[in-house]
Protein backbone atom coordinates (compact mmCIF):
# COMPACT_ATOMS: atom_id res chain seq x y z
CA UNK A 1 0.00 0.00 0.00
CA UNK A 2 1.48 3.63 -1.39
CA UNK A 3 2.10 6.34 1.58
CA UNK A 4 -0.69 8.70 2.49
CA UNK A 5 -1.87 12.28 3.50
CA UNK A 6 -4.10 14.16 5.00
CA UNK A 7 -4.84 17.83 4.40
CA UNK A 8 -6.50 20.10 7.03
CA UNK A 9 -8.86 22.21 5.05
CA UNK A 10 -11.80 23.26 7.80
CA UNK A 11 -10.57 26.76 8.39
CA UNK A 12 -13.36 29.35 8.12
CA UNK A 13 -10.74 32.50 7.95
CA UNK A 14 -12.57 34.59 9.67
CA UNK A 15 -10.09 37.57 9.38
CA UNK A 16 -10.42 36.95 5.22
CA UNK A 17 -14.22 38.10 5.63
CA UNK A 18 -14.80 35.49 3.36
CA UNK A 19 -17.81 33.29 2.19
CA UNK A 20 -15.35 30.68 1.33
CA UNK A 21 -13.28 28.31 3.05
CA UNK A 22 -9.80 29.70 3.76
CA UNK A 23 -7.93 27.01 2.05
CA UNK A 24 -9.65 28.89 -1.08
CA UNK A 25 -8.17 31.68 -1.11
CA UNK A 26 -5.72 32.11 -4.30
CA UNK A 27 -1.98 32.61 -4.31
CA UNK A 28 -1.12 33.63 -7.82
CA UNK A 29 -4.82 32.16 -9.46
CA UNK A 30 -4.26 29.05 -8.09
CA UNK A 31 -6.09 27.89 -4.71
CA UNK A 32 -4.13 26.88 -1.94
CA UNK A 33 -5.47 23.70 -1.30
CA UNK A 34 -4.40 22.93 -4.86
CA UNK A 35 -1.12 23.83 -4.55
CA UNK A 36 -0.95 22.19 -1.08
CA UNK A 37 -2.26 18.68 -3.16
CA UNK A 38 -0.04 19.12 -5.71
CA UNK A 39 3.20 18.99 -3.53
CA UNK A 40 2.24 15.73 -1.97
CA UNK A 41 1.03 14.19 -5.38
CA UNK A 42 4.84 15.37 -7.52
CA UNK A 43 6.19 13.58 -3.83
CA UNK A 44 4.29 10.59 -4.96
CA UNK A 45 1.91 10.65 -2.03
CA UNK A 46 -1.77 10.03 -4.38
CA UNK A 47 -4.04 8.77 -1.80
CA UNK A 48 -5.20 12.25 0.09
CA UNK A 49 -7.72 12.85 2.18
CA UNK A 50 -9.08 16.47 2.61
CA UNK A 51 -10.22 17.54 5.65
CA UNK A 52 -13.02 19.98 5.21
CA UNK A 53 -14.94 22.57 7.43
CA UNK A 54 -16.78 25.79 6.82
CA UNK A 55 -18.51 25.58 3.77
CA UNK A 56 -17.58 22.27 3.01
CA UNK A 57 -19.67 22.73 -0.18
CA UNK A 58 -17.62 24.65 -1.79
CA UNK A 59 -14.82 22.40 -1.08
CA UNK A 60 -16.26 19.29 -2.16
CA UNK A 61 -17.48 20.69 -5.32
CA UNK A 62 -14.18 22.15 -6.12
CA UNK A 63 -12.35 18.77 -5.72
CA UNK A 64 -14.82 16.62 -7.59
CA UNK A 65 -13.32 13.43 -6.54
CA UNK A 66 -9.65 14.22 -6.89
CA UNK A 67 -9.40 13.33 -3.44
CA UNK A 68 -11.32 11.46 -0.54
CA UNK A 69 -13.07 14.18 1.60
CA UNK A 70 -14.03 13.70 5.54
CA UNK A 71 -15.80 16.44 7.64
CA UNK A 72 -15.21 18.54 10.92
CA UNK A 73 -18.75 19.54 11.79
CA UNK A 74 -17.18 21.20 14.94
CA UNK A 75 -13.84 22.93 14.85
CA UNK A 76 -11.94 21.61 18.19
CA UNK A 77 -8.27 21.73 16.98
CA UNK A 78 -6.04 20.20 14.23
CA UNK A 79 -5.75 16.96 16.60
CA UNK A 80 -9.82 16.97 15.97
CA UNK A 81 -9.37 17.54 12.69
CA UNK A 82 -7.08 14.43 11.91
CA UNK A 83 -9.31 12.43 14.34
CA UNK A 84 -12.36 12.89 11.46
CA UNK A 85 -9.78 10.89 9.38
CA UNK A 86 -9.40 8.30 11.42
CA UNK A 87 -10.59 5.46 8.97
CA UNK A 88 -9.25 6.59 6.26
CA UNK A 89 -5.53 6.22 8.25
CA UNK A 90 -6.61 2.93 9.90
CA UNK A 91 -7.44 1.59 6.02
CA UNK A 92 -3.48 2.72 5.32
CA UNK A 93 -2.10 0.56 8.27
CA UNK A 94 1.49 -0.49 7.75
CA UNK A 95 2.79 2.67 5.49
CA UNK A 96 3.26 6.42 6.62
CA UNK A 97 1.11 9.01 6.79
CA UNK A 98 1.27 13.02 5.84
CA UNK A 99 -0.32 15.67 7.64
CA UNK A 100 -0.50 19.15 5.70
CA UNK A 101 -2.16 22.07 6.29
CA UNK A 102 -4.16 23.35 3.59
CA UNK A 103 -3.55 27.04 3.58
CA UNK A 104 -0.16 26.95 3.79
CA UNK A 105 0.77 27.10 0.04
CA UNK A 106 4.76 27.32 -0.16
CA UNK A 107 5.14 23.64 1.10
CA UNK A 108 7.20 21.84 -1.78
CA UNK A 109 7.45 18.22 -3.29
CA UNK A 110 11.14 18.09 -2.93
CA UNK A 111 10.75 19.51 0.95
CA UNK A 112 8.01 16.32 1.34
CA UNK A 113 9.94 13.52 -0.23
CA UNK A 114 13.30 14.59 1.80
CA UNK A 115 11.37 14.61 4.89
CA UNK A 116 9.81 10.90 3.88
CA UNK A 117 13.68 9.96 3.66
CA UNK A 118 14.48 11.11 6.83
CA UNK A 119 11.64 9.64 8.75
CA UNK A 120 12.21 6.37 7.12
CA UNK A 121 16.29 6.16 6.92
CA UNK A 122 15.87 7.01 11.28
CA UNK A 123 13.19 4.68 11.75
CA UNK A 124 10.84 7.60 13.45
CA UNK A 125 7.06 7.32 14.01
CA UNK A 126 6.62 10.50 13.26
CA UNK A 127 9.00 13.41 11.68
CA UNK A 128 8.27 16.99 12.37
CA UNK A 129 8.74 18.97 9.20
CA UNK A 130 10.25 22.39 10.16
CA UNK A 131 12.14 25.41 8.78
CA UNK A 132 14.38 28.37 10.23
CA UNK A 133 13.35 31.94 9.77
CA UNK A 134 14.53 35.14 10.63
CA UNK A 135 11.31 36.45 12.04
CA UNK A 136 10.01 33.32 14.10
CA UNK A 137 7.32 35.23 16.12
CA UNK A 138 4.05 33.72 16.93
CA UNK A 139 5.18 29.86 15.70
CA UNK A 140 6.13 26.72 17.71
CA UNK A 141 10.19 26.67 18.50
CA UNK A 142 11.55 23.32 17.19
CA UNK A 143 13.62 22.88 20.78
CA UNK A 144 16.43 20.80 20.32
CA UNK A 145 19.07 18.77 22.88
CA UNK A 146 22.89 19.59 23.02
CA UNK A 147 23.36 16.25 20.45
CA UNK A 148 20.83 18.39 17.95
CA UNK A 149 18.09 15.99 19.01
CA UNK A 150 14.37 17.07 18.34
CA UNK A 151 13.22 17.73 22.12
CA UNK A 152 10.19 19.30 21.84
CA UNK A 153 8.03 21.75 20.20
CA UNK A 154 7.17 24.96 22.28
CA UNK A 155 4.36 27.68 21.28
CA UNK A 156 5.15 31.53 21.54
CA UNK A 157 3.30 31.89 24.53
CA UNK A 158 4.72 28.90 26.50
CA UNK A 159 8.70 30.05 25.18
CA UNK A 160 11.10 31.37 27.70
CA UNK A 161 13.27 34.05 26.50
CA UNK A 162 15.83 31.42 25.92
CA UNK A 163 13.47 29.72 23.77
CA UNK A 164 12.32 32.79 22.25
CA UNK A 165 15.53 33.48 20.16
CA UNK A 166 15.15 30.06 18.45
CA UNK A 167 14.86 30.57 14.61
CA UNK A 168 13.93 26.82 13.72
CA UNK A 169 10.08 26.83 13.92
CA UNK A 170 7.41 24.06 13.20
CA UNK A 171 5.77 24.21 9.50
CA UNK A 172 2.91 22.40 11.33
CA UNK A 173 3.49 19.55 8.50
CA UNK A 174 4.40 16.20 9.81
CA UNK A 175 4.71 12.58 8.68
CA UNK A 176 3.50 9.60 11.04
CA UNK A 177 3.38 6.38 10.68
CA UNK A 178 0.10 5.29 10.37
CA UNK A 179 -0.60 2.67 12.99
CA UNK A 180 1.18 4.92 15.97
CA UNK A 181 -0.86 7.71 14.73
CA UNK A 182 -4.14 6.28 15.43
CA UNK A 183 -2.31 4.60 19.28
CA UNK A 184 -1.31 8.97 19.56
CA UNK A 185 -4.63 10.26 18.77
CA UNK A 186 -6.53 8.05 21.37
CA UNK A 187 -4.23 9.29 23.58
CA UNK A 188 -5.14 13.38 23.05
CA UNK A 189 -6.59 15.33 25.08
CA UNK A 190 -8.47 18.67 25.33
CA UNK A 191 -6.78 19.80 28.58
CA UNK A 192 -6.63 23.86 27.60
CA UNK A 193 -7.93 27.01 27.57
CA UNK A 194 -9.62 26.14 24.37
CA UNK A 195 -10.96 23.08 24.90
CA UNK A 196 -9.13 21.93 21.76
CA UNK A 197 -7.24 19.14 20.59
CA UNK A 198 -3.86 19.57 19.21
CA UNK A 199 -1.88 17.80 16.84
CA UNK A 200 1.53 19.26 17.93
CA UNK A 201 0.63 17.23 21.51
CA UNK A 202 1.12 14.34 19.80
CA UNK A 203 5.14 15.23 20.35
CA UNK A 204 5.23 15.17 24.27
CA UNK A 205 2.93 12.19 24.14
CA UNK A 206 5.28 9.68 21.95
CA UNK A 207 8.22 11.04 23.28
CA UNK A 208 6.87 10.50 26.88
CA UNK A 209 6.53 7.52 25.64
CA UNK A 210 10.11 6.59 24.70
CA UNK A 211 9.38 6.15 20.93
CA UNK A 212 11.56 7.99 18.54
CA UNK A 213 10.58 11.07 16.85
CA UNK A 214 12.31 13.57 14.77
CA UNK A 215 12.32 16.99 13.03
CA UNK A 216 13.56 17.54 9.31
CA UNK A 217 14.56 21.22 8.89
CA UNK A 218 13.85 22.10 5.15
CA UNK A 219 16.14 23.91 3.13
CA UNK A 220 12.64 26.23 1.76
CA UNK A 221 12.28 28.16 4.79
CA UNK A 222 9.06 29.47 2.99
CA UNK A 223 7.18 26.05 3.40
CA UNK A 224 5.87 27.42 7.18
CA UNK A 225 4.10 30.78 5.34
CA UNK A 226 0.42 30.91 5.61
CA UNK A 227 -2.02 34.10 5.16
CA UNK A 228 -5.16 34.76 7.85
CA UNK A 229 -5.89 37.94 6.57
CA UNK A 230 -5.98 39.65 3.06
CA UNK A 231 -2.80 41.43 3.67
CA UNK A 232 -0.88 38.28 4.09
CA UNK A 233 -2.49 36.88 1.15
CA UNK A 234 -1.41 39.68 -0.16
CA UNK A 235 2.24 39.45 0.81
CA UNK A 236 2.29 35.89 -0.36
CA UNK A 237 1.09 36.58 -3.94
CA UNK A 238 4.12 38.87 -4.20
CA UNK A 239 6.57 37.05 -2.85
CA UNK A 240 5.59 34.16 -5.34
CA UNK A 241 5.11 36.44 -8.11
CA UNK A 242 8.69 38.21 -7.76
CA UNK A 243 10.46 34.19 -7.45
CA UNK A 244 8.36 33.54 -10.43
CA UNK A 245 10.04 36.01 -12.16
CA UNK A 246 13.34 36.49 -10.61
CA UNK A 247 13.51 33.02 -12.01
CA UNK A 248 12.63 33.17 -15.18
CA UNK A 249 15.12 35.93 -15.95
CA UNK A 250 17.50 34.20 -14.82
CA UNK A 251 16.38 31.78 -17.66
CA UNK A 252 16.47 33.68 -19.72
CA UNK A 253 12.99 35.44 -19.85
CA UNK A 254 13.45 39.52 -20.75
CA UNK A 255 10.93 41.12 -18.09
CA UNK A 256 11.52 44.82 -18.52
CA UNK A 257 8.97 45.98 -16.41
CA UNK A 258 7.15 44.02 -14.48
CA UNK A 259 4.23 46.58 -13.35
CA UNK A 260 0.89 44.25 -13.39
CA UNK A 261 3.32 40.98 -14.42
CA UNK A 262 1.66 37.98 -12.91
CA UNK A 263 2.77 34.72 -13.72
CA UNK A 264 1.83 30.98 -12.59
CA UNK A 265 4.85 29.16 -11.11
CA UNK A 266 3.93 26.48 -13.57
CA UNK A 267 4.47 28.62 -16.47
CA UNK A 268 7.07 27.02 -19.39
CA UNK A 269 8.52 29.96 -20.74
CA UNK A 270 11.45 29.86 -23.53
CA UNK A 271 14.48 31.99 -24.12
CA UNK A 272 14.84 35.76 -25.44
CA UNK A 273 10.77 35.56 -24.98
CA UNK A 274 9.68 39.01 -23.44
CA UNK A 275 6.98 39.97 -21.34
CA UNK A 276 5.28 43.17 -21.29
CA UNK A 277 3.65 45.00 -18.52
CA UNK A 278 0.79 44.07 -17.49
CA UNK A 279 0.30 40.69 -18.58
CA UNK A 280 -0.66 37.84 -17.06
CA UNK A 281 -0.12 34.23 -17.41
CA UNK A 282 -2.35 31.66 -14.99
CA UNK A 283 -1.74 28.26 -14.77
CA UNK A 284 -1.08 25.44 -17.65
CA UNK A 285 0.38 27.94 -20.04
CA UNK A 286 3.43 26.95 -22.04
CA UNK A 287 5.72 29.73 -24.15
CA UNK A 288 8.24 29.21 -26.95
CA UNK A 289 11.22 31.01 -27.31
CA UNK A 290 11.43 35.13 -28.94
CA UNK A 291 7.91 35.79 -28.52
CA UNK A 292 6.46 38.94 -27.43
CA UNK A 293 3.99 38.84 -24.77
CA UNK A 294 1.57 41.70 -24.15
CA UNK A 295 1.12 44.45 -23.09
CA UNK A 296 -2.14 43.95 -21.54
CA UNK A 297 -2.62 39.77 -22.30
CA UNK A 298 -4.01 37.10 -20.03
CA UNK A 299 -3.36 33.28 -21.23
CA UNK A 300 -4.60 30.47 -19.52
CA UNK A 301 -4.45 26.65 -20.19
CA UNK A 302 -3.18 28.02 -23.98
CA UNK A 303 0.19 26.99 -25.29
CA UNK A 304 2.33 29.61 -27.65
CA UNK A 305 4.42 28.49 -30.12
CA UNK A 306 8.47 30.49 -31.02
CA UNK A 307 8.69 33.29 -32.59
CA UNK A 308 4.82 34.85 -31.92
CA UNK A 309 3.54 38.20 -31.11
CA UNK A 310 0.37 38.53 -28.32
CA UNK A 311 -0.71 42.12 -28.11
CA UNK A 312 -3.45 42.48 -25.84
CA UNK A 313 -4.77 39.13 -26.32
CA UNK A 314 -7.10 37.23 -24.00
CA UNK A 315 -6.63 33.55 -24.85
CA UNK A 316 -7.86 30.27 -22.59
CA UNK A 317 -7.26 26.68 -23.42
CA UNK A 318 -5.82 27.63 -26.78
CA UNK A 319 -3.11 26.84 -29.36
CA UNK A 320 -0.79 29.13 -31.48
CA UNK A 321 1.36 27.60 -33.75
CA UNK A 322 5.50 29.21 -34.83
CA UNK A 323 5.46 32.28 -35.90
CA UNK A 324 2.00 33.38 -35.32
CA UNK A 325 0.42 37.19 -34.75
CA UNK A 326 -2.26 37.90 -32.37
CA UNK A 327 -4.31 41.08 -31.57
CA UNK A 328 -4.49 43.71 -30.76
CA UNK A 329 -7.44 43.01 -29.07
CA UNK A 330 -7.91 39.62 -30.35
CA UNK A 331 -10.20 36.52 -27.90
CA UNK A 332 -9.11 33.01 -28.16
CA UNK A 333 -11.58 31.05 -26.73
CA UNK A 334 -11.61 27.05 -25.94
CA UNK A 335 -10.56 24.89 -28.87
CA UNK A 336 -9.13 27.67 -30.52
CA UNK A 337 -6.07 26.75 -32.68
CA UNK A 338 -3.81 29.04 -34.93
CA UNK A 339 -1.54 27.99 -37.12
CA UNK A 340 1.95 28.75 -38.10
CA UNK A 341 2.74 32.20 -39.15
CA UNK A 342 -1.24 33.40 -39.67
CA UNK A 343 -2.38 36.31 -38.10
CA UNK A 344 -5.90 37.03 -35.55
CA UNK A 345 -6.35 40.95 -35.72
CA UNK A 346 -8.27 43.85 -34.21
CA UNK A 347 -11.36 42.99 -32.72
CA UNK A 348 -11.40 39.26 -33.33
CA UNK A 349 -12.62 35.72 -32.00
CA UNK A 350 -11.76 32.57 -32.91
CA UNK A 351 -13.47 29.56 -30.49
CA UNK A 352 -13.20 25.80 -30.85
CA UNK A 353 -11.98 26.14 -34.21
CA UNK A 354 -8.88 25.32 -36.21
CA UNK A 355 -6.85 28.07 -38.52
CA UNK A 356 -4.53 26.93 -41.19
CA UNK A 357 -0.93 28.13 -41.87
CA UNK A 358 -0.25 31.69 -43.58
CA UNK A 359 -4.00 32.82 -42.86
CA UNK A 360 -5.31 35.83 -41.68
CA UNK A 361 -8.22 36.54 -39.35
CA UNK A 362 -7.30 40.51 -39.33
CA UNK A 363 -9.88 42.52 -38.08
CA UNK A 364 -14.04 42.83 -36.60
CA UNK A 365 -14.58 38.61 -37.23
CA UNK A 366 -15.74 36.15 -35.61
CA UNK A 367 -14.71 32.47 -36.28
CA UNK A 368 -16.58 29.60 -34.37
CA UNK A 369 -17.06 25.89 -34.99
CA UNK A 370 -14.80 26.44 -38.31
CA UNK A 371 -12.27 24.13 -39.60
CA UNK A 372 -10.22 26.90 -41.94
CA UNK A 373 -7.70 26.04 -44.13
CA UNK A 374 -4.17 27.35 -45.27
CA UNK A 375 -4.10 30.72 -47.19
CA UNK A 376 -7.30 31.96 -46.34
CA UNK A 377 -8.02 35.46 -45.86
CA UNK A 378 -10.93 37.31 -43.65
CA UNK A 379 -11.94 40.49 -44.65
CA UNK A 380 -13.56 42.61 -42.58
CA UNK A 381 -16.84 41.80 -40.15
CA UNK A 382 -17.11 38.07 -41.35
CA UNK A 383 -18.98 36.08 -39.34
CA UNK A 384 -19.55 31.78 -39.30
CA UNK A 385 -23.12 31.56 -37.81
CA UNK A 386 -22.70 28.35 -35.98
CA UNK A 387 -26.16 28.52 -33.72
CA UNK A 388 -29.08 27.99 -35.19
CA UNK A 389 -31.22 28.26 -32.09
CA UNK A 390 -30.93 24.94 -30.74
CA UNK A 391 -27.73 23.71 -32.36
CA UNK A 392 -24.38 24.21 -32.91
CA UNK A 393 -23.14 23.31 -36.90
CA UNK A 394 -19.48 23.74 -38.26
CA UNK A 395 -18.10 25.72 -41.16
CA UNK A 396 -15.16 24.01 -43.60
CA UNK A 397 -13.22 26.88 -45.71
CA UNK A 398 -10.60 25.56 -48.07
CA UNK A 399 -6.82 26.73 -48.88
CA UNK A 400 -6.64 29.97 -50.37
CA UNK A 401 -10.17 30.84 -50.96
CA UNK A 402 -11.15 34.83 -50.14
CA UNK A 403 -13.99 35.86 -47.59
CA UNK A 404 -15.09 38.76 -48.39
CA UNK A 405 -16.41 41.97 -46.12
CA UNK A 406 -18.94 41.24 -44.10
CA UNK A 407 -19.79 37.90 -45.38
CA UNK A 408 -21.95 35.50 -43.63
CA UNK A 409 -21.61 31.74 -43.35
CA UNK A 410 -24.63 29.99 -42.53
CA UNK A 411 -23.28 27.14 -40.72
CA UNK A 412 -23.23 23.91 -41.63
CA UNK A 413 -21.40 25.50 -44.89
CA UNK A 414 -18.01 24.62 -46.90
CA UNK A 415 -16.39 26.70 -48.97
CA UNK A 416 -14.28 25.37 -51.48
CA UNK A 417 -10.59 25.52 -52.47
CA UNK A 418 -9.86 29.37 -53.76
CA UNK A 419 -13.27 29.85 -53.70
CA UNK A 420 -14.38 33.35 -52.81
CA UNK A 421 -17.05 35.06 -51.57
CA UNK A 422 -18.53 38.91 -52.49
CA UNK A 423 -18.71 41.24 -49.84
CA UNK A 424 -21.94 41.65 -48.13
CA UNK A 425 -22.63 37.86 -48.99
CA UNK A 426 -25.05 35.52 -47.11
CA UNK A 427 -23.94 32.38 -47.75
CA UNK A 428 -26.51 29.33 -46.88
CA UNK A 429 -25.29 27.09 -49.84
CA UNK A 430 -21.83 25.20 -50.06
CA UNK A 431 -19.46 27.21 -52.38
CA UNK A 432 -17.56 24.86 -55.18
CA UNK A 433 -13.51 25.34 -55.32
CA UNK A 434 -12.90 28.01 -57.34
CA UNK A 435 -16.07 29.37 -57.86
CA UNK A 436 -17.37 32.96 -56.83
CA UNK A 437 -20.56 33.10 -54.31
CA UNK A 438 -22.80 36.31 -54.52
CA UNK A 439 -25.96 36.31 -51.81
CA UNK A 440 -26.93 39.43 -51.82
CA UNK A 441 -30.10 41.29 -53.48
CA UNK A 442 -29.82 44.00 -55.81
CA UNK A 443 -29.79 47.22 -54.53
CA UNK A 444 -33.34 49.09 -55.02
CA UNK A 445 -33.43 52.71 -54.12
CA UNK A 446 -36.93 54.39 -53.10
CA UNK A 447 -36.87 57.87 -53.92
CA UNK A 448 -38.74 60.49 -51.59
CA UNK A 449 -39.26 57.60 -49.12
CA UNK A 450 -37.87 59.69 -45.99
CA UNK A 451 -40.12 62.59 -47.33
CA UNK A 452 -43.26 60.70 -47.63
CA UNK A 453 -43.19 58.14 -44.38
CA UNK A 454 -41.20 60.74 -41.87
CA UNK A 455 -39.35 57.62 -40.08
CA UNK A 456 -37.95 60.51 -37.76
CA UNK A 457 -38.79 63.12 -35.34
CA UNK A 458 -37.71 66.46 -36.33
CA UNK A 459 -34.44 67.48 -34.59
CA UNK A 460 -34.09 71.10 -32.92
CA UNK A 461 -30.25 72.10 -33.33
Amino acid sequence: MKNCAIILAGGEGTRMKSSKPKAMAEILFRPMIDRVMDAALGAGVEDICVVTGYRADILDEHLKGRAETVHQAERLGTGHAVMQAADFIKEHSGVNVLILNGDAPFIDSKTIADALEYHTANRFVQTVISAKIDNPFGYGRIVRDKNESFKAIVEEASADCKTKKIKEINSGAMWFDCDTLTELLGLLTNDNSKGEYYITDTVSIALGKGLKVGAFAADNADAVLGANTRIQLAELNELLRKKVMTELMTEGVSVPCSDGVMIDDDAEIGADTVILPGTIIKHGCKIGKNCVIGPNTVLFDTTVGDNCTLNSVQAESAVIHDNASIGPFAHLRPGAEIGESSHCGNFTEVKNSKIGHHTSVSHLTYVGDSDVGNGVNFGCGCVTVNFNGKNKNRCVIGDDAFIGCNTNLIAPVTVGDRAFTAAGSTVTDDVPADALAIARERQTNKEGWVTDKKPYRPKKY
